[in-house]
C-alpha cells in the first residue's frame, strides 16, 4: 500500500529544518508533508511539491491570561495548561493525522509530538541527538518509536542503554556541503558563524575577539545581537542561506556546537574552535566533548570567552592540520531516506 509521509520540526533555531530539507530531498514519490512553527523564514528552502502546515507557538500570549505550569508530569517535558496554541497545535496535527491516513511521521524533535502521534496510532521515527536523554519523557518516546535515527556516527554517540543502541539506525554525519576544497583556503582567514538558536557570540564578544587578533581576517555571518563594531580586517555578511564559499576560503571557523554546524565542519573538514551554549539536556556541551578528540578542533567554554587569549588560540590552531576522518558519511542520505521507506514498507506493506 502507497503511505504518506509526515516530518515534524522542532521551531528551535535552523538546525532541525536545514536536517529534514536535505532528507526530503532524497525521499522520491511519497506525498510529503511539513508541520512545524515559524516555518516561513525557511519555507523557500524547501523542494516546491512539499505541504506545509504552520502550526501555532506552543507558548503563552496576551490573551492566554490562565495559563500555569499546572502540576509536575514526569512523562512529559513541556505541558502547560491553558495555552491556545498547544490546543490549537493538538487538534491542527490530530485532524491532520486522520486525514493523512496511512501515514508515518518523522519527529525532528518533540517528545510530546512522538507521544500524540503513538495516542493517535500514528506509527513514527524519531531523530536521536547528543545529550543527557535518559529520563523518563525520552524513553517514553524512544520506546513508542518504530526506529531510532542517529544523524552521526555510532563513534561519537552518547551513552545509551543497549536497547536504544539496538534501536537506532546510525547513518553517519551529513550536511549541505560536499567535501571541502582546502586550495581554496586562504590563511588566516577565519569565519565566525553566529547562530540562530541563542549564543554567546554576539556584537561585544566579535569586537573582544577582533580587538585581540589583528592578524587575522574575520568573516562574520549570521545576524549579530548588538551594534557591529567596524574594523579594516572584519567584513559582515549578515545571514547567508548558502554560506558555503565564504567557508572555504577560511582556514578556521569559530562556532557553536550545534548538530548542523558541527556535521558542516566535519564536511569542509574545517579547523574548528568549538564554543557549547547551553542547552536543554547539555546536547551541545556533549557534542562538543564528543568531537574534542578530533584534530584541529577546540572546545572553548562560553565562561571562558572573555578569558582567552585569542591571538595565541588562532596561531596554534592554524598550525594544526584537521582530520575529520569517520564523521560524515557519503551515503548518509540516503540510507536515511532508505531506513524511512523501509519502515513504511514493513507497516503498510
Amino acid at each position: 500500500m502507497k503511505f504518506n509521509l509526515a516530518f515534524y520540526v522542532h521551531h528551535h533555531g535552523a538546525g532541525h529544518f536545514t536536517r529534514t530539507a536535505q532528507i526530503i530531498r532524497h525521499l522520491h514519490g511519497f506525498h510529503i508533508t511539513l508541520l512545524g512553527s515559524n516555518l516561513k523564514p525557511y519555507q523557500h528552502l524547501l523542494p516546491k511539491e512539499t505541504n506545509v502546515i504552520h502550526l501555532p507557538m506552543d507558548t503563552p500570549d496576551q490573551n492566554d491570561v490562565y495559563h500555569s505550569n499546572g502540576n509536575a508530569v514526569d512523562a512529559f517535558h513541556y505541558a502547560p495548561l491553558n495555552i491556545k496554541g498547544i490546543s490549537e497545535r493538538a487538534a491542527m496535527m490530530t485532524n491532520f493525522f486522520q486525514s493523512a491516513h496511512p501515514l508515518l511521521l518523522v519527529v525532528d524533535v518533540s517528545v510530546e509530538v512522538t507521544l500524540l502521534a503513538r495516542l493517535a496510532g500514528i506509527p513514527t521515527i524519531v531523530m536521536r541527538q547528543h545529550g543527557l536523554r535518559d529520563d523518563l519523557p525520552h524513553l517514553m518516546a524512544y520506546q513508542s518509536a518504530e526506529l531510532l535515527i542517529a544523524p552521526f556516527p555510532a563513534a561519537i554517540s552518547p551513552k545509551s542503554a543497549k536497547w536504544i543502541t539496538d534501536k537506532t539506525k546510525y547513518v553517519g554525519g551529513f550536511s549541505r556541503f560536499d567535501k571541502g576544497n582546502s586550495a581554496a583556503e586562504k590563511p588566516r582567514h577565519v569565519a565566525v558563524i553566529v547562530g540562530s538558536g541563542g549564543t554567546s557570540i554576539d556584537a561585544d564578544f566579535i569586537g573582544f575577539l577582533t580587538n585581540a587578533a589583528h592578524d587575522f581576517n574575520f568573516y562574520i555571518i549570521g545576524k549579530i545581537d548588538g551594534k557591529a563594531i567596524l574594523q579594516p580586517h572584519v567584513t559582515y555578511y549578515g545571514h547567508q542561506d548558502e554560506p558555503g564559499m565564504l567557508l572555504e576560503q577560511c582556514s578556521m571557523v569559530i562556532g557553536n556546537t550545534g548538530h548542523n554546524t558541527v556535521m558542516e565542519m566535519a564536511s569542509l573538514n574545517k579547523r574548528f574552535i568549538a564554543i557549547p551554549e547551553s542547552r536543554p539536556f547539555d546536547e551541545q556541551l556533549d557534542k562538543a566533548r564528543a568531537i574534542q578528540s578530533v584534530p584541529g578542533v577546540i572546545m572553548i567554554l562560553p565562561e571562558s570567552l572573555y578569558e582567552t587569549n585569542w591571538n595565541e588560540v588562532l596561531h596554534q590552531l592554524q598550525a594544526q592540520q584537521p582530520e575529520w576522518d569517520g564523521i560524515i558519511a557519503e551515503n548518509a542520505l540516503a540510507s536515511t531516506a532508505e531506513a524511512i521507506v523501509a519502515v513504511g514498507q514493513k507497516i503498510y506493506g
